[in-house]
């Protein structure tokens, strides 16, 4: 066997499931429940790309969000509209993710695509500022990994725009969320329907 062979199908297998596992979500719960109406579209059309950040500390985190930052605003929106960036490593604190979202903000002024691109958060003990941490409301920004939802700004107005009440969607989700409980949540994610 080539040396470094079982490295390279370690992390191609640990990509394969963090991509998985993500899609999955998406399906049973952002799409399957509605959390996000605007996000059937994106995903029947192929537009979202999957990107796995194997790193291991906030500055490999960091060189990859920029990296993903370049190639979405580099891309046609008509191939890749959307980028969720899946972190295998890295930020599994809640808190240290929560705190690395300033990097990112201060990133995206950086790079000059404050009004091009938005960042929005993803994470598996994600947790509303006014929320208690065990709170089923939580559960509408939870996902099987940490992520990093890279936005094209014109596409979020578009969608937006579109939709008859876009500021009712946050409260038509913790209701939602509220009516599922904890059980049926579960049931969803493991492909159980409601």
């Amino acid at each position: 066997m080539e040396p470094g062979m079982e490295d390279r199908d370690a992390r191609a297998a640990c990509t394969r499931a963090a991509i998985e596992a993500t899609q999955a979500w998406l399906v049973r719960a952002v799409i399957g429940l509605n959390l996000c109406p605007f996000a059937k579209i994106v995903h029947v059309k192929g537009q979202i790309r999957y990107a796995v950040s194997h790193a291991a500390d906030e500055a490999g985190v960091a060189a990859d969000l920029e990296s993903e930052l370049r190639r979405l605003v580099e891309s046609d929106p008509v191939s890749v509209d959307t980028t969720m960036l899946i972190l295998t490593s890295a930020l599994q604190d809640f808190g240290a993710y929560n705190d690395f979202l300033a990097q990112g903000d201060r990133m995206l002024k950086r790079m000059r695509l404050r009004g091009v691109v938005q960042i929005a958060s993803f994470h598996p003990d994600y947790r509303f500022a006014d929320a208690g941490p065990d709170d089923i409301e939580n559960y509408t920004n939870r996902s099987p990994y940490p992520i990093l939802h890279l936005l094209r700004e014109d596409s979020v107005a578009r969608a937006i725009d579109s939709y008859p009440d876009p500021d009712d969607i946050y409260a038509r989700n913790q209701e939602t969320l509220r009516r599922l409980g904890y059980e049926g949540w579960r049931r969803v994610m493991r492909g159980e329907g409601r």
